[in-house]
């Protein structure tokens, strides 16, 4: 596959992710556990705010792959 359909793919693939990340840590903050206390409360949100990376390292690094040389026959 080449660079460019990966980048292409991969570009909405990763905005699906933060959309999808984003909307699942928005609902999860509203539990009582985590507003009860606000020093949990700011943990949950640099964890849930950086948490998107792992998932999205893959993606990146599949998206930046080099193309595989052509072989003539």
């Amino acid at each position: 596959m080449p660079i460019r359909l990966r980048k292409f793919i991969g570009a909405f693939a990763l905005i699906a992710l933060v959309v999808c990340w984003s909307l699942f840590a928005m609902a999860l903050a509203q539990l009582p556990v985590i507003k009860a206390n606000q020093f949990v409360e700011a943990v949950y949100y640099v964890v849930a705010g950086l948490g998107w990376v792992l998932p999205a390292m893959p993606l990146i690094r599949w998206m930046s792959r080099p193309d595989a040389p052509h072989q003539e026959r």
